[in-house]
């Protein structure tokens, strides 16, 4: 089974085929993205706030991503798996960038790693490049960025914010990242860095015309209390796993459970 590879992502570009990608952060739900014929599997640092319970990604360690891309890299052969670097994993130093961003892929499994940021990371990302790291940025609303953006809202709204955001991609793809996510942006804007880049885009509330779309498992399964507006739910799993949950607690309270065709 050939593996999804960044020259599958061009192609598919080129072609005006759409690009599949979801979160996963566990064995099962990856194989099941896996057996789904998706395209790549996000290991995203959004496991601080859907898996580990934190109220942003901030916490998040390198130790965690290694963790989890490791569990998820084995359900996979055919999807790539893209793996995100945390918090100042990538922020204090060359060595330090080249080491974490190895530890992704040597440990953890990985086929490339994620990182955030415009014109200030693409050193960053050319160095990875060089050392045979396949880069995919991350532009528009940053979530380890959150203590300064001041809160999770739309970004490249004014004329000044949506130059930069199309300078900060041209800076990336000319960096050598091979693909890019833009997370909410307007769908006009995000049309347009799209049709001006060779790379594909992946769109997370950015409209229709990216090249392709990511979600995190969670909020598309209906397990997060709330999601945002972008989120299509998929599924309602929330309310039928409390259902079963309620329903076996019931049923050992009255002994209805286990009965004795559970029984050896």
């Amino acid at each position: 089974m050939k593996r999804v590879s960044t020259a599958d992502f061009r192609a598919k570009k080129l072609a005006g085929q759409k690009i599949s990608m979801l979160t996963a952060y566990d064995f099962v739900t990856a194989s099941l993205v896996e057996e789904a014929g998706l395209d790549a599997i996000l290991v995203g640092d959004s496991l601080g706030n859907v898996i580990l319970g934190y109220d942003s990604t901030i916490p998040v360690t390198l130790d965690d991503m290694v963790h989890h891309c490791r569990a998820v890299a084995r359900a996979c052969r055919r999807a790539m798996i893209i793996g995100d670097m945390p918090f100042l994993s990538y922020h204090t130093g060359h060595a330090d960038t080249l080491r974490n961003a190895g530890r992704l892929l040597q440990e953890g499994g990985a086929h490339a790693v994620k990182l955030e940021g415009g014109q200030e990371r693409a050193e960053t990302v050319r160095l990875l490049v060089e050392a045979g790291i396949p880069v995919m940025g991350h532009l528009g609303l940053t979530p380890q960025s959150i203590y300064q953006l001041g809160s999770y809202q739309v970004q490249g709204k004014s004329p000044a914010t949506a130059e930069k955001l199309r300078n900060d991609a041209q800076a990336l793809e000319q960096a050598g990242a091979f693909a890019l996510v833009l997370e909410c942006v307007p769908g006009s804007l995000a049309a347009t860095i799209s049709r001006e880049l060779q790379i594909p885009t992946i769109g997370i509330g950015a409209g229709a015309h990216c090249d392709g779309q990511v979600l995190v498992s969670q909020d598309l399964l209906g397990l997060s209390p709330r999601v945002p507006r972008f989120v299509k739910q998929y599924a309602s799993l929330r309310q039928q796993m409390l259902t079963a949950f309620r329903t076996y607690k019931e049923e050992v309270e009255d002994g209805r459970f286990p009965g004795s065709e559970h029984s050896y």
